[in-house]
């Protein structure tokens, strides 16, 4: 891969992947309702998600989509239902114990699911890969190492963005346990996964 292409495309990405949005909201989120362990589950399903969608937007499969939009809607939509349910399990759950971890207990494939769901259907994620990763692509060289160059970097520096949000998460957790905000941690945690959900639906 062209050096000076790699030089910038990392700081790009970089500041992209950091900033708010779906995935980073829903790390927060985890790393408050299961601690930051845990939600290594969900990253993992996010990592394959985003690695997925960028092999496939720089492969064509965006154009795929764009030609039959009705099987990205339902997996929006899929998506979207699945986060506003746990968000309202969240609000009706009782108070947790914020000196223990578990908060919204989910099976390890659940968690990855979840982490995969989100990435794969966020069209801010596809239009994000189809429209910047051409740009870093040079084409006098093979197309497969400068892919998997770019997934590698993608998937390190997303993971990296995921668990800065995670431990913020966890650290409000604390915080709270602290400060006697046990009823308030369902509330918080169960209103970002609805607003994730709100989020996804709209698009």
């Amino acid at each position: 891969m062209d050096t000076h292409l790699l030089a910038l495309f990392v700081p790009t990405f970089f500041l992209i992947s950091i900033s708010p949005g779906m995935c980073m909201t829903l790390a927060l989120t985890l790393g408050m309702a299961v601690g930051v362990r845990r939600s290594l589950w969900m990253m993992a399903g996010e990592l394959t998600g985003v690695a997925l969608v960028a092999a496939a937007a720089a492969l064509g499969v965006a154009a795929l989509m764009a030609n039959y939009p009705d099987l990205f809607l339902v997996m929006r939509w899929v998506g979207a239902a699945y986060l506003l349910w746990l968000g309202w399990k969240l609000w009706r759950a009782p108070p947790p114990d914020l000196n223990q971890v578990g908060l919204a207990p989910q099976t390890r494939t659940a968690l990855a699911l979840q982490g995969f769901n989100t990435a794969v259907s966020n069209p801010k994620g596809w239009a994000f890969m189809v429209s910047l990763l051409p740009q870093f692509i040079h084409p006098d060289l093979a197309l497969a190492p400068q892919l998997l160059a770019l997934i590698a970097i993608i998937v390190v520096i997303e993971f990296c963005s995921l668990l800065i949000y995670a431990s913020g998460g966890h650290h409000l957790r604390r915080f709270l346990a602290r400060a006697g905000g046990a009823d308030w941690l369902n509330r918080i945690a169960g209103s970002l996964m609805v607003a994730v959900g709100v989020w996804l639906a709209l698009g």
